[in-house]
Parts: C-alpha cells; sequence; structure tokens
C-alpha cells in the first residue's frame, strides 16, 4: 500500500507526484518514536497552564447565594394583570436559570481543583479534603434542584474551606473576600 503526495519543488517551479510505502512510513515513525520520544507533558487541562485559584468557585458559589435570596424575595403580582405576571415569571425563570449555571460552575471549578491541584502529599496534611470537596459536589446539586439559602451558605461555607486549605498549601494568607460585602 502506497500514500501519494505531491511536492511543489520552488527552485524548478515544478509540482512533483511521489508515493511512499505504507510500511516504510510505518517503519520511519516507529524509529522516530523510539530514538526521539516525545516528552511526557502533564496538565489539568489542554495547556499546561499551572493556574489554579478557588476564586472562581468562590464568585460562582455567591451568585447561586445571591440569586437564591432574589427568587425567595422576589414578589408577585397582586392583580391579574397579564403583563406583570408575564414579567414576573420572566424574572423568576432569568433567576433560576442564572443560579443554576453558577452552581454548575462552582462544580467545575471545584473539580479541577480536586483532581487536577491537589496531590497525595495534600491528602496527608488535610485527610478531611475529600470529604468537604464531596460535600461541596453534592451541595451544588441541592442548590440546583431547590431554592434554600440554607443549602446555598453551605455551599459558601465549604468553598470558603477549600480557599483556606488550598491557599494554606501554597504557603499564603489570602484573605476570603466576598463581592457582594
Amino acid at each position: 500500500m502506497y500514500i501519494s503526495f505531491s511536492e511543489y519543488t520552488t527552485e524548478t517551479n515544478e509540482l512533483h507526484d511521489n508515493q511512499i510505502d505504507l510500511y516504510d512510513m510505518q517503519f520511519f515513525i516507529q524509529a522516530l518514536k523510539k530514538f526521539k520520544p516525545a516528552p511526557i507533558i502533564e496538565a489539568h487541562c489542554d495547556g499546561p497552564c499551572g493556574v489554579y485559584d478557588p476564586a472562581q468557585a468562590r464568585v460562582a458559589a455567591e451568585a447561586v447565594l445571591s440569586m437564591t435570596k432574589k427568587i425567595l424575595e422576589l414578589e408577585r403580582p397582586s392583580e391579574d394583570d397579564v403583563i406583570k405576571w408575564a414579567s414576573y415569571h420572566n424574572t423568576l425563570s432569568r433567576y433560576i436559570a442564572i443560579k443554576e449555571d453558577e452552581a454548575q460552575k462552582t462544580r467545575d471549578h471545584l473539580l479541577v481543583l480536586w483532581t487536577d491541584f491537589f496531590k497525595p502529599e495534600h491528602l496527608e496534611a488535610h485527610p478531611e479534603l475529600h470529604e468537604i470537596f464531596w460535600k461541596a459536589a453534592k451541595t451544588t446539586s441541592y442548590c440546583k434542584h431547590e431554592v434554600s439559602v440554607e443549602h446555598a451558605q453551605e455551599l459558601m461555607d465549604y468553598v470558603q474551606q477549600i480557599h483556606e486549605i488550598f491557599w494554606s498549601v501554597k504557603g499564603r494568607k489570602v484573605e476570603w473576600v466576598l463581592a457582594t460585602g
């Protein structure tokens, strides 16, 4: 079996048709792998950025708490005005969508920290780490299918614990600051 390709020669401005035997190509690739192997690269994503920070999870969890409170505080129209009811339902559905999206973002950001940043030596120093992450991930589910300030606050508390452990592992003291004051 042969692989056909065309090659353009700039010196003569000519196009040449060529063929390479597939067996020869496979032999060449195997030899290249043996004598010049690719380096092993490890990363939490498609690029080895090395950038981790629980702040993204905090912002998302804070939005979950904020939207949960807004849902509970949203006043239903007292009259049979169709426009006011439509506005109410529009606002409520937007709040719910944002709350659920932010709960998922919280989970996604936490899972990157849990599965990619924290290493076995961190678990030795903080044996409670797996349980905190597990409970935080479960709480994001509760926040998605409930409207509970208690669960939204629990999520914030778990994210704060993860924040504190994360920065202690990095040997830094980073204050827990909320965007909502």
